[in-house]
């Protein structure tokens, strides 16, 4: 379907994903409306490109001939699904948008649709790839999960050779999707919810969405246990490998030394590249070699974009520092998955002096989560010398018994471990008190947790 001159109407607009398609999509010519249940920094980012946001759901906003796009969160019951029904219009998840786009680039000769999957990664390596393409020249259209740094955006329609986009696999959607470059970060057990037979039907979602373009450079993980299984169950793609060690690419003699690192690129075996990065951890220099080898596979030049490797500094919500205060230096992540966890805790470890505490903050996202991945979740946070364990975000879902932050906290056995519960507000304010000069403080999970680096700056205001 041709996008352009098409009115499309958002419920939920505000959401990161939904907010990157609409802009991306008003660039690309269409007309673009949304409405939402409350401003964000995203809704203000989608008005101040000119698209029309409106703050509650009203049949109002509901006109003829638009194609009406909806969030998974959006119920039956919205009054403007309901009225979308009544018109007989069409009703599109965002999934179903995003494949609209990318079908016009997989359509043309010499374009490139590079999708970004797995089970971490995905905005960090999809915003990584935008950024060192557009630092370069090449503008690159993208739709990613997270504002790029210096962009100030998260999709936008800029050229029609190269279409960068993350793939969400958590819902089953990324099986819509049919790219040149796929690349897999990793496979690993989550949205257990969703995947009722864990590795199984990740593993399957991931084949059916591979299926549909069989001819497609395949650059995938090889040190990551979940991907090495993958290949061996289904070993006909068109692999090309990335790792430390028996890969394609590998990155050797890698140096990290505080929130940094750099680090060699073979392929083949013949050194190709040197990269620096301004981002910390054993991951990111992961990261960046998956998107790395990406451009190489997509016949991009890679040594003129490989200097903009190091002005990269991080996607919103992925080790942001969102400020700094006698000393204490706040930091958030989006991390809701302990594999996650551990990786952020192990590059703050990595980046602090001996006498500095790591004080991790973790809000559990969802109940289904914590229930599923208990275990695993107990052994996650090992680098922090301070865990504080904030109630359960529910994300919609019902409780489930004796599945509590609390019970959590005190089974982890953590020597350093305190539940704290209440609203985020009242938290900042019990949490605030327990800080000392020089803390690492990093707030971990996929809630409203994002807000209380602020607030605990708001609690240090009020305490001077």
């Amino acid at each position: 379907m041709d996008v352009k001159n098409r009115i499309f109407h958002f419920i939920a607009i505000g959401g990161v994903g939904m907010s990157a398609l609409a802009e991306y999509l008003a660039e690309r010519g269409a007309e673009v409306s949304g409405s939402d249940i409350q401003e964000s920094k995203y809704t203000h980012l989608l008005r101040n490109k000119g698209i029309n946001v409106i703050i509650g759901h009203n049949t109002s906003n509901i006109k003829e001939n638009m194609l009406v796009v909806a969030s998974s969160a959006i119920k039956d019951t919205n009054p403007e699904i309901i009225r979308a029904k009544e018109l007989n219009l069409p009703i599109y998840h965002r999934s179903d948008v995003l494949k609209m786009i990318s079908d016009e680039f997989s359509e043309q000769e010499n374009s490139y649709f590079i999708g970004f999957s797995g089970t971490h990664g995905k905005t960090t390596t999809s915003g990584l790839c935008t950024y060192v393409m557009s630092k370069s020249g090449l503008t690159p259209s993208f739709v990613v999960g997270g504002i790029i740094p210096e962009f100030t955006e998260n999709g936008s329609f800029s050229g029609d050779k190269y279409f960068i986009a993350e793939l969400d696999e958590s819902d089953g959607t990324i099986k819509k999707y049919s790219t040149d470059i796929a690349v897999i970060n990793n496979i690993e057990e989550d949205h257990l919810d969703y995947y009722k037979n864990g590795f199984t039907d990740i593993a399957a979602a991931f084949n059916k969405y591979l299926s549909n373009k069989p001819s497609q450079v395949v650059v995938i993980n090889n040190d990551n246990e979940g991907s090495r299984k993958f290949m061996e169950l289904y070993p006909n793609y068109n692999y090309v490998t990335f790792g430390l060690n028996n890969a394609v690419y590998i990155a050797k003699d890698v140096i990290l030394k505080g929130f940094s690192s750099e680090f060699d690129i073979y392929k083949d075996n013949l050194k190709i590249d040197r990269i620096k990065l301004s981002i910390p951890g054993k991951h990111n220099v992961y990261n960046a070699l998956a998107v790395y080898s990406a451009l190489n596979e997509a016949d991009v030049d890679v040594k003129a974009i490989s200097k903009h490797f190091t002005s990269f500094s991080g996607m919103g919500r992925r080790f942001q520092k969102v400020c700094e205060f006698d000393g204490i230096k706040i930091y958030d992540d989006y991390a809701h998955h302990p594999s996650e966890i551990k990786m952020t805790l192990k590059s703050a470890k990595d980046g602090k002096s001996k006498e500095q505490r790591t004080v991790a903050i973790f809000q559990p996202h969802r109940y289904t989560r914590l229930k599923s991945l208990w275990n695993e979740f107990k052994t996650a946070f090992n680098d922090a010398d301070e865990l504080i364990i904030l109630d359960v975000y529910s994300a919609g879902e019902e409780k489930i018994e004796n599945i509590t932050s609390e019970n959590f906290a005190n089974d982890i056995n953590h020597k350093k471990c305190k539940y704290i519960a209440g609203s985020i507000e009242d938290c900042a304010e019990k949490i605030y008190p327990l800080l000392i000069k020089n803390d690492i403080v990093i707030t971990l999970g996929a809630g409203n947790i994002t807000k209380l680096g602020k607030l605990l700056e708001e609690q240090h205001q009020k305490e001077k």
